[in-house]
């Protein structure tokens, strides 16, 4: 019973008020997921944004500091902030993503790279989505498009690296949020582990971004990658993927998730309670809620996708 939401602006004049909407979105949504919250929100970092957890309690400065110096190894860093847990920075490039990954996550066993993007910044916060507001003044932050969740735990902990969005690791900018279970998650979770994939948490939702980073490595595009993932995943699900340039959703085969999608000629949104949508935007909005085995992506206009290139 969590809750997910996304947003897209159609329009190609200029960025949204990303933040903002996502906020709305999953505060409507929030008792469908009080143990935490969390964004993915595709701005314009002006270089490569990567985001890390720093660890869960005591005096993070030093271990900032560490990772700061750790990254300046494989790149010249622009900016570098500490926010609550995290630690923010922007780099001007970056050659093998996970090389650069593995070897942040060398200063400490808590250090955890939670996303790397040339548009993709990912946060997360345990308790209310109240709580992004305060550590990230997410309302602030602008953008084309986003994902977000909620999350009640069912199975595994209820931590920072546990909650949601997540992010593909090694793979720029992809980010999936997921409500449901993945009942062949331990047998695909062995298939990739075997392979050398390292999974981060016990979390059934970590084994979609995997697999999705997969098929499109394989030169699948979003939407085919989605529409294998109906077959090939097993169990109940409704989930959103978000690349630098498109949103997509795709349900399970038995439609036993909810989805709800309103689209206008200028945005996309979705949540999986329709609540989400009449708390957020102020028009009547005609909705629908898709059939089983349905897969839809949308993708930004040209102009968009230059500007933010």
């Amino acid at each position: 019973m969590c809750g997910i939401v996304g947003f897209l602006n159609k329009r190609s004049d200029g960025e949204a008020p990303i933040g903002k909407i996502l906020l709305s979105l999953l505060t409507a949504l929030g008792r469908r997921g009080p143990d935490s919250a969390g964004a993915a929100l595709y701005g314009d970092p002006q270089g490569f944004a990567v985001r890390v957890k720093l660890g869960e309690r005591g005096d993070l400065a030093p271990r900032a500091a560490q990772v700061t110096e750790c990254a300046r190894a494989f790149a010249q860093v622009a900016a570098a902030e500490i926010q609550g847990h995290y630690l923010r920075l922007v780099v001007d490039a970056l050659g093998e993503v996970r090389a650069f990954e593995a070897a942040l996550e060398t200063v400490h066993p808590e250090v955890e790279v939670v996303s790397v993007g040339r548009r993709l910044e990912i946060m997360k916060e345990l308790g209310p989505p109240a709580n992004l507001e305060t550590t990230f003044r997410l309302s602030a932050l602008r953008g084309s498009h986003g994902i977000g969740h909620t999350r009640l735990s069912t199975e595994s902990r209820v931590d920072l690296s546990h909650s949601q969005p997540f992010w593909a690791h090694g793979a720029l900018d992809l980010a999936i949020v997921h409500n449901g279970h993945i009942t062949n998650y331990h047998k695909l979770r062995r298939r990739y582990a075997q392979r050398g994939t390292r999974f981060y948490t016990e979390n059934d939702s970590e084994v979609i971004g995997v697999y999705l980073a997969q098929r499109m490595g394989q030169g699948l595009p979003l939407d085919e990658a989605l529409r294998a993932s109906v077959s090939d995943l097993d169990g109940s699900f409704s989930y959103l993927a978000a690349t630098a340039d498109a949103l997509g959703y795709a349900k399970d085969r038995f439609c036993l998730k909810p989805l709800i999608v309103a689209e206008t000629d200028d945005f996309v949104a979705l949540a999986n309670e329709e609540i989400a949508l009449s708390t957020t935007f102020e028009m009547k909005l005609q909705t629908l809620e898709p059939s089983n085995r349905q897969v839809r992506v949308w993708s930004l206009p040209p102009r968009s996708r230059r500007q933010v290139a």
